[in-house]
């Protein structure tokens, strides 16, 4: 937990860790959500725990709406995962679908959506992936065609976070056929506007996901986000921030499962011991451990870049959402075959947790894409000729 934190970074995953138990501890005030649904209640409790507005600093005072340093971003999310994936998920999809309008929108954009969005009582959804272009934005075909000062929005976006039940989505649409990236725009849309729909998507876990339908609908300068034609730097930006803490969830996964396992093992006897004891075990426990902590430094690797304005944000983004992501996975299989059948059993934490283990290694960028983006970023070797 040492690296990358000091005193105040310390402090603040102490009262995160305080809220995920207070969390855990007090049951819902309102019925739940159903399954794969916007938890508004939920959205309320964050926010009246001020985590949702430790997402978004300067929404409740005088002082300039500002992003969340991303070692912040990782601890919120690290300490949450490991209480309550639900409630980690429901906070992170707000900052992810409203950090677009914090780092590129216009001033009245933020002060509309934003303080709304850190008080739980808008929801806000990043809408990038479309039906035939997942993690390769530079092909999206949702069409922007030009109205008069405007343009109307035509085409699908699908497998999109608090979709169908967000107040306001972060959409980014071709303006300019054929021109790749460069031709991407990204636009604010309210859900209330006219010819867009939705419908809710059934999911291993209890995700809120959804597919949106945009018949015409109309937007103008107003909502563009950032400038016409470069809504792909804007969804990079935000998923530069993102990524690390995307494997911060992971080690708050894998972190529940190892301690988890430790506590099963010390209590559960085979052989005449405690299973911890048995050789095969103990190094079970020492690998889950190891990767554990190694991901969580690489990690806190990440965001330490973000902050200090490093030029390897993008590398060691993709390097710490794929290496957490896929030890989460490796670490939640082996503390479920610790347990045994139990842990299979509806309802029990591990069951939890291996359903939901799965989607980080696939959404924000498959592990497959992230090593395509590492190999793309690596440093030149020393002394080697350069390519042709």
């Amino acid at each position: 937990m040492g690296f990358a934190l000091n005193d105040d970074d310390r402090e603040f995953a102490r009262w995160v860790g305080g809220c995920a138990a207070a969390l855990a501890a007090e049951p819902s005030a309102g019925p739940p959500a159903a399954p794969g649904r916007v938890d508004r209640p939920l959205l309320r409790r964050l926010a009246g725990l001020g985590l949702l507005p430790a997402l978004f600093p300067g929404t409740h005072g005088d002082g300039p709406l500002r992003e969340a340093p991303a070692i912040r971003l990782c601890l919120l999310r690290e300490h949450l995962a490991r209480a309550d994936t639900h409630a980690e998920t429901a906070l992170a999809l707000q900052g992810l679908g409203a950090y677009p309008v914090l780092q590129s929108g216009t001033e009245l954009q933020r002060r509309r959506w934003l303080p709304a969005v850190a008080a739980g009582e808008a929801v806000a959804a990043f809408a990038l992936t479309e039906p035939g272009a997942g993690s390769d934005a530079a092909a999206l075909a949702l069409r922007a065609e030009p109205v008069g000062d405007g343009w109307r929005l035509r085409g699908e976006k699908t497998w999109i976070s608090n979709a169908p039940d967000a107040d306001v989505y972060t959409v980014f649409a071709r303006t300019t056929p054929g021109a790749r990236s460069r031709g991407v725009t990204a636009f604010l849309v309210p859900a209330d506007r006219p010819g867009l729909s939705g419908s809710a998507l059934e999911m291993l876990a209890d995700h809120a996901l959804g597919h949106l339908v945009f018949d015409g609908v109309p937007v103008g300068p107003d909502d563009v986000i950032g400038r016409p034609d470069e809504g792909f730097a804007v969804a990079m930006r935000t998923l530069d921030l993102f990524r690390p803490s995307v494997g911060a969830f992971a080690v708050g996964m894998a972190d529940a499962a190892l301690a988890a396992a430790r506590e099963h093992t010390r209590d559960r006897h085979a052989f005449g011991a405690p299973l911890d004891r048995l050789q095969t075990v103990a190094h079970t426990l020492a690998e889950m451990a190891t990767r554990t902590e190694a991901a969580r430094l690489l990690v806190y690797a990440a965001a330490e870049e973000y902050d200090s304005g490093g030029d390897a944000v993008t590398l060691k983004a993709a390097m710490a959402k794929l290496l957490a992501t896929e030890t989460a996975q490796y670490v939640v299989d082996a503390a479920v075959q610790l347990h045994g059948a139990r842990a299979l059993r509806r309802g029990h934490p591990m069951e939890r947790l291996y359903r939901e283990v799965r989607a980080p290694r696939v959404y924000e960028g498959a592990s497959e894409v992230q090593r395509q983006i590492i190999a793309r970023h690596l440093p030149p070797v020393p002394g080697a000729p350069s390519p042709p």
